[in-house]
């Protein structure tokens, strides 16, 4: 079974894919991307190729090329680098998957296909396990994100014995607002080390903002980290 070096917890920056004005990917600023997030945001764990880096809007080298980038520049610096390879095409899904165990990244996510949906928990786990089987050494991740892919199988359901048929199963990255689902899927599982992430930050900040309003008049004493989160309405690298 897989196992990561330790497990992924914490802030993992979904991160965005620098373009220049024409459109291009911007290789050359990935390095100071992994500076800035390590030295100034205290975050050494990302997501790679998600959609806040449009990794479907990318074509499969392109795609490649990103993880590629990543991995060599955050090597050393980075705890776990995982590399969403989710695709329409199982077989471009799996290509990426091998290309990520290649490249040495830290484990893999995928979504649901969203064009012809799978119909039940069954379906669906049959694709991942699929996409799975080609990296069979890398930590596996279901992204669970139903507002964009259609696909409304509750996380908690899917859970539900996963493992028996993917053994790399690892973890959920949940981006749905059903905090009923997530928690059942928290604890139903408390046994098992699962990694479960929840990826609707803007849901989370508001939620704390409600509370510190409640509390009343007083002075916050609040970390760089969390001025710079509730100081700015486009601070550039979400977490999750």
């Amino acid at each position: 079974m897989a196992s990561p070096k330790k497990k992924l917890q914490g802030l993992v920056a979904a991160t965005i894919t620098p373009m220049t004005e024409h459109g291009e990917i911007n290789f050359s600023v990935i390095g100071q991307y992994v500076d800035y997030l390590v030295e100034e945001q205290g975050v050494k764990n990302i997501f790679v190729n998600g959609t806040t880096g449009e990794g479907l809007s990318l074509s499969v080298s392109e795609r490649r090329r990103v993880a590629e980038e990543w991995v060599t520049k955050g090597r050393n610096k980075l705890d776990q680098v995982v590399i969403h390879v989710g695709a329409l095409s199982l077989k471009e899904s799996q290509e990426l998957a091998q290309h990520a165990a290649e490249i040495g990244a830290d484990g893999i996510a995928v979504i649901a296909p969203f064009f012809l949906k799978p119909w039940n928990k069954d379906v669906l786990i049959n694709f991942l396990k699929e996409v799975a089987a080609a990296a069979p050494a890398l930590p596996f991740y279901y992204y669970h994100i139903p507002a964009l892919t259609g696909v409304k199988i509750r996380a908690e359901e899917l859970l539900d014995g996963i493992q028996d048929k993917i053994p790399t199963f690892q973890g959920l990255k949940f981006s749905d607002t059903d905090l009923l689902d997530f928690g059942q899927c928290v604890d139903q599982n408390r046994q098992r080390q699962f990694a479960f992430l929840f990826g609707v930050d803007e849901f989370c900040i508001q939620r704390f903002i409600n509370f510190v309003l409640k509390l009343g008049d007083f002075k916050l004493k609040v970390s760089k980290n969390q001025r710079a989160l509730l100081g700015t309405t486009h601070f550039p690298f979400p977490h999750w």
